[in-house]
């Protein structure tokens, strides 16, 4: 930053100052890489173009702005580099200084790096007005700092390629400790490969399988999501049962008789996006991208996440949740569409598919199926390894239909079993497979106590073959070390975030609190407050979207509140708009924040005060307290107002206040104006404005939580008076705010 620092004098520009770091040392954040494109009103207008890279932002004057024209070669002058905090910099740098003009922001966003070389740099924009493929190539001119910056001849509503085989993970039953990893829970449904353009999905199966139309609510979020876009996504597509545990019987149930089903696709690797293709990339890298890019993403869409390292604690949480086990996956890995090593699975309990190569009706029965007979193939013939049973009348219907087309004379299996007493055995062409528990393997190579799960139409029945772990058991993890709670996992669940409150604590009461508290948040751009080391230690404001990206984001369901805990986040602030509707605003907050020394009943004669300006607007109103030394009184509207409109009618009403009531109240912010009087905060009803979400905890000693309550509870309680543990008991009261929203 020597050179940075040395043409500026901080004291006159507002431009942000260089840190200069230790030798060998960056600041580079293990986040996403992002960019910045700045319009430079300088003596000669320009465009300052930057890439976050170790710890700075190297950066090229570009005089006349990127062009996404690939056949625009445009100049760009290396100068000297900037920053990170740089990348948010707006604002006028006065004459006589280096650089002076106007400086704005003209695109930002996150970028994904492809290739780095000395005389040429190759990525991927995330932007707002730029995106896809770009590159610098240095100019052969003797001078260095001349490049040129191109927008590769990339389609972006083309995908690079049409066809491809997924990765597989190979089964182990150790949890690995070298590296670097990424577990994810392992998902009992199907996995599918969608392939969106032209505002079209595409849902393959492991065969190749168009599956669109059994799938349509997902290939229909996938186009609203893709929005003309191309991309290329990865995931499981799944249906939970009542538990909100994925359930493979059913998916299938869910196939034949769709409705009364909730389906989701659990998108785990994003493998092209706007026409380049992401596959080389670290898979750290894709996910961040795909975070992104999920953010807000229509039902039944959903971005997978995941742990780093820990494998071994999440293995036992999925076990105690009765889940199928976990994926681990090499964080820096690319996607090869084969199965490497890279990535890996270890099951809770033995499962595999089978090809089904017949069944067996016993004397007992007319008609149905008794068992089935399975195999795999082992060099290149169909092996015979047992049998299996446990299926409803339903399932011998469905499967009866599907076997007497493919019923033969001759058995498929290199050695076929003999029939039992008083069975018949009806051979197979082996055409499909099979899921099947079991407990294990025998000493001849046979299945002991296998139950018959769903039959597999999206698998390839000759690439099917014995799974054999690599190693031996799994380790088992200190115990507590990971729960799971709304199928989301929690780490470091003993964590303490206050005194005597634990992260597992705080995760919980969202749990309880969320059927009352989901209806205020839920659709709603939000601002988290995040506390990495607790509500004691520094905590910041989040209000993108994890991975990077510069638009907000938003929650749907109890899962996402867990989800945003196990981010360390304490605090819920929200929008007085829907993300909907952004820009008309239905939710209007007056906060009474009273100055130093003021006791607790002018506070209370405050809110009764307001509310009787409100009635006699015949404006109905609600209250809750604040968590704080105040109390928040808030009016539900119909979004018709204009964020304009809305700021100023609330501005009026406390304007009536302090015109009634000057010594008691004050419109005005500065602290210097409020001389014993109560602010009645109107800001917030601004747009990007935000307040304490109803029933958020607050970062305060105690950790008290912003509460709903009665109007006849005023004089009874306490703003900060209700900590979580108070909140849980009110929960099962009537709900004082159950009309808000009729």
């Amino acid at each position: 930053m020597e050179h940075y620092n040395q043409k500026r004098n901080f004291a006159l520009t507002p431009e942000p100052a260089g840190k200069t770091l230790p030798a060998g040392k960056t600041n580079n954040s293990t986040g996403p890489l992002h960019f910045v494109v700045q319009h430079h009103f300088a003596r000669r207008e320009h465009y300052d173009f930057r890439l976050e890279w170790n710890g700075v932002l190297l950066s090229w004057a570009v005089p006349k702005g990127p062009s996404a024209n690939p056949a625009d070669k445009r100049l760009a002058v290396q100068v000297e580099d900037h920053p990170l905090e740089y990348r948010h910099f707006e604002g006028t740098i006065p004459a006589g200084q280096y650089g002076a003009g106007t400086v704005s922001i003209w695109d930002e966003g996150a970028y994904d790096l492809l290739d780095l070389q000395e005389n040429s740099i190759k990525f991927v924009l995330h932007g707002k007005k730029l995106t896809g493929a770009w590159a610098l190539v240095r100019m052969n001119d003797g001078q260095n700092k001349n490049w040129l910056l191109i927008k590769e001849k990339n389609d972006q509503t083309k995908n690079p390629f049409d066809r491809i085989d997924v990765q597989l993970a190979k089964l182990v039953n150790t949890i690995p400790t070298d590296g670097s990893w990424l577990y994810e829970l392992k998902y009992d449904g199907y996995r599918i490969l969608s392939f969106v353009e032209n505002n079209n999905a595409r849902l393959f199966t492991r065969n190749g399988n168009d599956w669109a139309h059994k799938f349509r609510p997902a290939a229909q979020a996938l186009t609203e999501l893709a929005n003309g876009r191309a991309m290329i996504l990865d995931g499981e597509m799944v249906v939970a049962d009542a538990a909100g545990r994925p359930d493979f019987q059913a998916l299938q149930s869910y196939i034949k008789h769709p409705s009364g089903q909730s389906l989701q696709y659990i998108i785990f690797d994003l493998l092209a996006l706007d026409g380049a293709d992401l596959r080389p990339l670290p898979l750290l890298q894709r996910k961040e991208t795909l975070a992104r890019l999920l953010a807000g993403a229509p039902a039944p869409l959903h971005y997978s996440v995941h742990i780093e390292d820990h494998g071994g604690a999440l293995l036992e949480a999925a076990r105690g949740a009765n889940l199928e086990g976990v994926v681990g996956k090499r964080a820096d890995s690319a996607y090869t569409g084969t199965r490497s090593g890279d990535w890996i699975k270890c099951k809770c309990a033995a499962r595999q598919e089978f090809v089904i190569g017949g069944y067996t009706l016993s004397a007992k029965r007319e008609s149905g199926v008794s068992s089935l007979l399975l195999g795999v193939y082992r060099e290149g013939a169909l092996t015979y390894c047992g049998r299996a049973g446990g299926f409803s009348q339903r399932d011998m219907d469905d499967l009866g239909a599907k076997f007497r087309p493919i019923m033969r004379k001759t058995p498929p299996f290199r050695e076929a079993p003999p029939a039992r007493a008083g069975e018949t055995i009806f051979w197979l062409t082996p055409r499909y497979a099979a899921e099947i528990a079991f407990a294990e393997w025998t000493r001849e190579g046979l299945l002991r106590q296998a139950k018959f799960k769903g039959l597999r139409e999206d698998k390839n029945t000759n690439q099917i073959a014995r799974e054999n772990p690599s190693v031996g058991a799994a380790s088992k993890p200190p115990a507590h070390q990971n729960i799971i709670i709304e199928g989301i996992p929690l780490t470091h669940p003993d964590k303490p975030v206050s005194d005597g409150v634990t992260k597992k604590d705080l995760a919980l009461y969202y749990q309880k609190a969320a059927p009352r508290m989901l209806p205020h948040v839920q659709g709603r751009y939000l601002s988290a407050i995040r506390c990495p080391g607790g509500a004691g230690g520094e905590c910041f404001f989040k209000k993108h979207p994890d991975g990077g990206g510069e638009g907000y984001y938003a929650i749907g369901d109890a899962a996402g509140l867990i989800r945003e805990v196990q981010r360390n986040t304490l605090e819920f602030h929200v929008w007085g708009s829907r993300a909907a509707q952004p820009d008309r605003p239905d939710v209007m907050v007056f906060d009474l924040d009273p100055d130093e020394g003021l006791d607790l009943e002018a506070v209370r004669q405050g809110a009764r005060d307001l509310k009787r300006i409100l009635d006699g607007l015949k404006l109905k109103s609600y209250l809750k307290t604040s968590g704080g030394k105040g109390y928040h009184v808030v009016v539900p509207f119909r979004p018709a107002m204009d964020w304009n409109a809305f700021r100023d009618f609330a501005k009026g009403i406390v304007g009536i206040m302090t015109e009634q009531w000057p010594e008691r109240y004050t419109g005005n912010a500065r602290k210097a104006s409020r001389g014993g009087k109560i602010f009645v905060d109107w800001i917030r009803n601004t747009r990007g404005a935000t307040s304490a979400a109803p029933y958020s905890v607050r970062r305060r000693p105690g950790l008290p939580v912003s509460t709903p309550i009665a109007w006849s509870e005023l004089d009874k309680v306490a703003p900060a008076g209700i900590d979580m543990a108070e909140a849980i008991k009110r929960l099962k009261r009537k709900d004082p705010w159950e009309a808000f929203f009729s």
